[in-house]
């Protein structure tokens, strides 16, 4: 597989830019960040708990409104585990 078709496959928040394998991983569950700076990213959220499945999410970024001491929020969206929402920044 090439580079543009791993970039396809999505690529892992937190992963580093230039990590040779920045895709989803085998036996791994992920939700899909979707709007906001971090949209396409995927989050990876195996082992954590229903509880936690259900609270928002502060992923740190760059690119929110508050710059590199930022954090972007994201919910899970309702019925679906697998996709979640920006609902803003904060700083």
């Amino acid at each position: 597989m090439d580079r543009y078709e791993e970039l396809l496959r999505g690529r892992v928040y937190g992963m580093d830019h230039d990590d040779p394998n920045p895709c989803p991983q085998p036996g791994r569950t992920y939700a899909k960040v979707v709007s906001g700076p971090v949209d396409g990213l995927l989050l990876d959220i195996t082992g954590w708990t229903a509880g936690e499945n259900q609270t928002s999410a502060a992923l740190m970024t760059e690119l929110g409104q508050f710059g590199a001491d930022g954090r972007s929020l994201y919910d899970p969206r309702p019925g679906e585990r697998n996709r979640w929402d920006w609902s803003g920044d904060t700083p």
